[in-house]
């Protein structure tokens, strides 16, 4: 199966300038990219007046959460979390979860998302999603270690990585996923980093997200979140995607110098719970690949990674006060190279280059907040929103054209949701 886009104006991630061009597909992969290709194709897509870029990459999601959207705002987090979200999750079905993990990725596609890495429960659920759909994702099953399960978490947890690891059409990949330092405590947390190191696992879990668990870390044991993990050991060899980062100090950041993998920024959410801002340019910096998330959409209520990209910079440029910090094509290598580097999938994708595989964007620049492109980098990070985004190929697959899901029927997504997140919250 051959795809040719002609015509579009390309930005290819590798280099901060555009070129007008065509891009040839050939099954999952990018075969070509030049000023001007003539071949035959099963498919053509008329790029012109479309921005051709690499599909946004969100590092950091609980998707089953979007059936929570808008329900419990403007409290603060532990109200949020113990009153609102604990109580509905535990009234999910496995069938709710993937309903709600679908409606996530209705989002994610019309916006522009094409990967994603996950945490949540259910994640077979979730992975048959993911499956249907033809996204790509790292799916994580939470681990929590407060009181004894008799092993049931950690088997599901295993149970994911053997099932679903390399499948469907190897767009699916997995995590270990110790949930934060404030949940696990030091000989599980030490067994998980063990077993990943010897089985090559990649490890994700939370970190520093409130001055509270900062406070709770240091009273449990006179460390910082970052220095806990740090002599846990893993920082040493492991691969570990740090969702938020939000309070660490100097020495923080001189713990995560070095490691394997990176932090994902989820700024919407940070804000929208009053969490703070992270040192996204002092990581930076220093080395750590930083990447963007968007939380779950029970907390940043939108899955737009535009939003992300945007939030992102005006937030480094407000912190430090001075309006030239993490410039448009940094925050748009946050939500693509960046966040491909933390799912550990940069060998793949991540940038638009021949060989890689084809996960790619078009974006409709004939609107009037885009327009005149004086500027096609300040228009993406600063103007554009997932609304904008007429085309996404995943895997070579055509998922969404002319704003029409082609894998998922929206009308039925919209009839299960509707009953679904009526009886989850009803009584909270």
């Amino acid at each position: 199966m051959r795809t040719l886009i002609k015509g579009a104006t390309i930005l290819t991630m590798r280099s901060e300038e555009p070129f007008i061009g065509d891009i040839l597909i050939e099954g999952d992969r990018i075969a070509d990219i030049q000023p001007s290709i003539s071949t035959q194709a099963d498919t053509v897509i008329n790029g012109e007046g479309m921005a051709a870029m690499p599909g946004l990459i969100n590092a950091h999601q609980h998707t089953p959460m979007s059936l929570l959207r808008a329900f419990s705002d403007d409290l603060r987090l532990m109200e949020w979390l113990d009153k609102k979200m604990l109580p509905a999750e535990a009234q999910m079905t496995p069938e709710d979860i993937y309903w709600g993990a679908k409606l996530a990725m209705a989002e994610m596609i019309k916006s522009g998302t094409t990967a994603f890495a996950d945490m949540y429960i259910h994640m077979n659920e979730i992975a048959a999603a993911v499956e249907e759909t033809g996204m790509r994702a790292s799916l994580t099953r939470g681990l929590v270690f407060l009181e004894n399960d008799g092993g049931r978490r950690m088997t599901e947890a295993l149970d994911l990585i053997q099932r679903w690891s390399g499948k469907a059409e190897g767009r699916i990949t997995t995590m270990l996923g110790p949930h934060s330092p404030y949940t696990v405590p030091p000989q599980p947390f030490r067994e998980l980093i063990a077993l990943a190191e010897q089985e090559n696992i990649p490890l994700h879990t939370h970190l520093a997200e409130t001055k509270e668990e900062v406070v709770k870390i240091r009273e449990t044991y006179n460390q910082t979140p970052a220095e806990y993990l740090f002599h846990l050991g893993m920082f040493e060899k492991a691969h570990v995607l740090l969702a938020h980062s939000v309070h660490l100090n100097r020495r923080d950041i001189g713990y995560l110098k070095g490691m394997r993998g990176g932090v994902s920024h989820n700024p919407v959410s940070n804000l929208k719970l009053g969490c703070g801002i992270a040192p996204v340019k002092d990581m930076i910096e220093q080395g750590i690949t930083t990447g963007l998330g968007t939380d779950g959409a029970g907390s940043a209520t939108t899955l737009d990674m535009f939003e992300e990209i945007r939030a992102a910079s005006w937030l480094q440029k407000l912190d430090y006060g001075d309006p030239t910090k993490l410039p448009a094509f940094d925050a748009l290598s946050m939500a693509t190279t960046g966040s491909a580097a933390l799912l550990n999938i940069a060998h793949e994708t991540g940038t638009l280059e021949a060989g890689k595989k084809a996960d790619i964007i078009l974006i409709h620049l004939k609107k009037p907040h885009l327009q005149p492109v004086h500027n096609l980098l300040s228009l993406l990070a600063y103007s554009a929103n997932g609304a904008d985004v007429d085309t996404t190929i995943i895997n070579g697959k055509i998922v969404m054209q002319g704003r029409q899901l082609l894998t998922i029927d929206e009308e039925e997504l919209m009839k299960q949701v509707s009953i679904r997140s009526k009886r989850i919250v009803e009584g909270i």
